[in-house]
This record gives C-alpha cells, sequence and structure tokens, in this order.
C-alpha cells in the first residue's frame, strides 16, 4: 500500500478509537463549490490548481518517492526487532517473536495502530534500539479497544533505555487518557544498566510506570500482564498492580533479584524456577492468576481476560461506522508531486487537505482571519473531524483561532487531525 492511501487509512483507525461525535440531524446542506465572499457556503467543495503534469511536480514527485522509499524500507528493518542472531535465539526457546504475540493477541481482520514505531532510531551511538526495545499501540481484543505494551526481548534483552521508559508511560498516558484496557506483554531484563541514571531516578522514569498503574486502576481501568518472559527488578511490580497476570511456565519469571544474587547475598543456590518461575507465583505466592503453557496458549487467556472484563465494546459504546462515504476527488497519490523536499518553500495546505477529506469536502472555521492557520470540519471515512493545518507563520491572531477551534472541537467530542508544517512564530 502506497504512503498517501495508508496514511488516510491510518486516520481512518485512529479516528475509530476516539471518542464519536452525537448523532447528527439527516438533513445534509447541499455541496456548494466555493465562490466569493467567502462565507456564502458552509460546506465547500475544494478545487485543485495543481497541474500533475508540470516538470515541478514531476521533480517533487521522484524525490518524494524515494523520500517515501527510504522511509518504508527503514519500517521493514526496525518491524524486524533485533539482530538475525538474537531473532533464532528467541525462537530456539519456542518464544513468539512480539510482533507476532501482538497480531495473534488483536482480532483476526483488525489492525494495531503502532504508536511511535521510529522512536530511538539513531539515538544511541554505542547501539541500535529499534523501536525503543518495546512496541506500543492500540488494537482491538475481544471487540474491546486496548492498549498494547510488549518488550521486545530481541533488542538488548527488552531492557529499558531511557527512550524505552518514555514509549511505555506514553503509552499508559494514551490508555488513561482514553480509558482503554492495558495489556502488558511482558518479557525484559528491568533497566538497561549503563543507562540507568537517565531511566531511575526522575518523575517522569521508570518508577512512574508504576505510580501510572497505580492511577488507572484507582480509575477503574483495566490492565491484563502476560509475563513471556524475564520480569525482574522494578519490573517484577507490573505484573503484581495488575488486576490479573498470566504467566508461561518454564519460561517467564518475577523476581526482584535473580538466583545470581541470591546466592551473592544469602548464600543459597536457588533456581530460576524455583524462585519465580510459573508454577511457584501460581500455586504459591498468588502473584499470577493462570499459568500457560507456551506463548501461544498465553494469548488465549489474555484474550479471554478481556472477554470477561464487562467492558464496553466498541460497536455497543459508540456510533456505529459509516459503511458508505466518498473518496477525495483528487487523487492521494498526487500528495507526493505536491510535497517538496525545499523546506522553504511554503506547502498549499488546501491541496493537501482537498486530497485527504471524504468528497474534497471541507467546511472552513474562521477562513478570513489567522489566514496563516486553517481549520475546520471535514470526515475521513465517514468520521466527522476538525482540521487544524500551518499555511504559513503563525501569527496570535492564529493562535487564536486555532484555540478557540479546538476548544470547540473538544467540547463536542470531535477528533482532531493536525497538518503540521509550520515555517515559524510572530
Amino acid at each position: 500500500m502506497s504512503l498517501p492511501r495508508s496514511s488516510r487509512r491510518a486516520l481512518l483507525l485512529g479516528c475509530q478509537f476516539r471518542r464519536q461525535p452525537s448523532q447528527l440531524s439527516s438533513q445534509k446542506r447541499a455541496v456548494a463549490n466555493l465562490t466569493p465572499p467567502h462565507q456564502a457556503n458552509a460546506i465547500s467543495r475544494l478545487q485543485s490548481v495543481i497541474d500533475p503534469s508540470s516538470d515541478e511536480f514531476k521533480e517533487n514527485e521522484r524525490q518524494m518517492s524515494e523520500v517515501v522509499t527510504r522511509m518504508q524500507e527503514l519500517t521493514r528493518k526496525i518491524q524486524q526487532g533485533g539482530s538475525e542472531k538474537a531473532r533464532q535465539k528467541h525462537l530456539a526457546r519456542k518464544k513468539m517473536l512480539p510482533r507476532d504475540r501482538v497480531t495473534a493477541l488483536i482480532d483476526p481482520g483488525t489492525t494495531f495502530l503502532e504508536l511511535s514505531p521510529m522512536a530511538g532510531h539513531e539515538l544511541y551511538p554505542e547501539a541500535e534500539v529499534p523501536a525503543g526495545g518495546i512496541i506500543t499501540g492500540v488494537g482491538v481484543v475481544e471487540g474491546v479497544t486496548c492498549v498494547i505494551v510488549a518488550n521486545d526481548s530481541t533488542v538488548k534483552g527488552g531492557t529499558y533505555y531511557p527512550i524505552t521508559v518514555k514509549k511505555h508511560l506514553r503509552a499508559q498516558s494514551v490508555a488513561r487518557e482514553n480509558k482503554l484496557p492495558c495489556i502488558y506483554l511482558v518479557d525484559s531484563g528491568g533497566a538497561n544498566l549503563p543507562h540507568q541514571a537517565d531511566v531511575f531516578p526522575d518523575q517522569n522514569h521508570f518508577g512512574r510506570i508504576f505510580y501510572n498503574q497505580a492511577r488507572m486502576s484507582s480509575e477503574g481501568i483495566p490492565q491484563i500482564s502476560v509475563v513471556m518472559g524475564p520480569c525482574t527488578a522494578g519490573g517484577a511490580y507490573v505484573p503484581a498492580m495488575s488486576d490479573e497476570s498470566i504467566i508461561v511456565q518454564e519460561q517467564g519469571h518475577i523476581f526482584l533479584a535473580g538466583p545470581p544474587l541470591v546466592k551473592a547475598a544469602t548464600g543459597e543456590d536457588v533456581s530460576h524456577e524455583d524462585l519465580g518461575g510459573g508454577k511457584m507465583h501460581s500455586s504459591v505466592s498468588g502473584v499470577t492468576d493462570y499459568l500457560a503453557v507456551d506463548d501461544a496458549h498465553a494469548v488465549v487467556l489474555a484474550r479471554r481476560c478481556i472477554s470477561n472484563l464487562n467492558w464496553p465494546k466498541q460497536s455497543a459504546s459508540t456510533q456505529a461506522p459509516k459503511t458508505t462515504f466518498s473518496e477525495p476527488l483528487y487523487d492521494p497519490e498526487e500528495l507526493l508531486g505536491i510535497a517538496t523536499t525545499n523546506l522553504r518553500k511554503p506547502l498549499p495546505i488546501r491541496e493537501v487537505i482537498s486530497r485527504i477529506v471524504d468528497g474534497s469536502e471541507f467546511s472552513e472555521f474562521k477562513r478570513d482571519f489567522g489566514t496563516t492557520l486553517v481549520t475546520g470540519f471535514a470526515e475521513i471515512y465517514g468520521q466527522k473531524v476538525g482540521i487544524v493545518a500551518n499555511d504559513g507563520i503563525l501569527f496570535a491572531s492564529s493562535a487564536v483561532k486555532g484555540a478557540h477551534f479546538v476548544e470547540l472541537c473538544t467540547q463536542r467530542g470531535i477528533p482532531l487531525v493536525f497538518l503540521q508544517n509550520i515555517a515559524g512564530f510572530m
């Protein structure tokens, strides 16, 4: 799937996970082409003046296609996770690869909306940390929209770099703000010790994960943990603080300190299984509630936990999405020729909007005020959205306009789409 079309579909998925607007009247005003004065038509069909046959368009398309190709190659590389050696070692232990776990967890035929897939790219000179060593996103499990946090143990043993902590906290923030159940697929060696100075001490560092868990629990937001590998040190609190926990026998382990540290501190020899294995925690400590025989079984149990939440499902709690909608009048593929690699050149933002929204119909808000910020209402795959788009330097009047429009959308429960291409502030 090409990037422009896939981006439009990503907007569809994102909108489905937002609060839906109230039921609107079935009467819809007729669409009118935009003619002066600007306020004449409440709903306008945007007109394109782009010439796809021009030399400038073709050159832009060539350059942007190269950029998109490089990005797609990078995305595929990041999605592989750790090195080939690390992945083979992971599979040799009869463990599912992290992204395969996520795919098995979500409902068949649904899409996983991944958050921050580029996080950690070229961030640490001494090591590659694809996706920050953790996979986060939104998916549908048993008809319930959930946030999923999955450690990638093929990347430095799933240890937490500072960027890993940031992604984990961001996912919890999304879950808390939208009141979505959170599923943790735990397979981590804890903090990355060479970076522990930037992992542990601050307010928004590692300990914030457990603070968030406590707050989410107090607010009645369900949390399910699936221990599929090591769960050591501070990470051991994640399943302990969850509503329900699943552990894979002879694979998942929960303890504050492993056998080597126990040996050093007490002189006692103890195995991983006896110290913090699945059978011990399921039958003795009671930290975990379900014992799985392997990853696949654990995923089935996790899905069962979600089905038992009695949590509102998307189809029951929100307005049903429209099954019919109009494609844009102009081909989204033309976005490659409209955009340019020259960052000093302004982007014709209405040309972009006309290739994103249904029927290229856009009800613009405050068109003649704060003109360097374009705001208005449209639909994407039948979902009402508010659009905030830069169209030049941001002036005070533009900021006032944007704040007014965002407030309107917030009051009405309308999802916002930001098209950001800001050239500066005045």
